[in-house]
């Protein structure tokens, strides 16, 4: 029975390192959005703690602001300045500055269909 149980706590010390790996790798990718980012995170942080890790929501919550695209800099720059992050969650900020960016490439878009329209006529 010990043998057993040595054996089940090394998996899970095998599978809890390859899991902080994951998470301390992790980087938010060219085209995904906040809030996938954010799933993908926490998905992994989800797992570590089932299998014993013990991580506060600061610690979560400081590894997305580092990881994500370079395009957040300034927005985490403004929330690290004027936030207190121990008291913070996914924040709003960054949801709306994100959305603020897809509007403007929508427009973007759309501007350049009708000049490349208007061009062809």
């Amino acid at each position: 029975m010990k043998k057993k149980n040595q054996g089940s706590s090394r998996v899970k010390r095998a599978q809890l390192q390859a899991l902080r790996r994951e998470f301390e790798t992790l980087q938010m990718g060219d085209g995904e959005s906040i809030t996938s980012y954010y799933a993908r995170t926490m998905g992994t942080t989800n797992k570590m703690r089932f299998h014993g890790e013990k991580m506060d929501d600061v610690t979560i919550f400081e590894k997305i602001l580092r990881s994500l695209a370079p395009k957040f800099d300034y927005v985490v720059c403004s929330i690290e300045e004027s936030k207190d992050i121990d008291n913070l969650s996914l924040d709003d900020s960054l949801l709306v500055y994100e959305q603020k960016m897809n509007r403007g490439a929508t427009l973007d878009e759309h501007a350049l269909k009708a000049s490349t329209h208007s061009k062809n006529s």
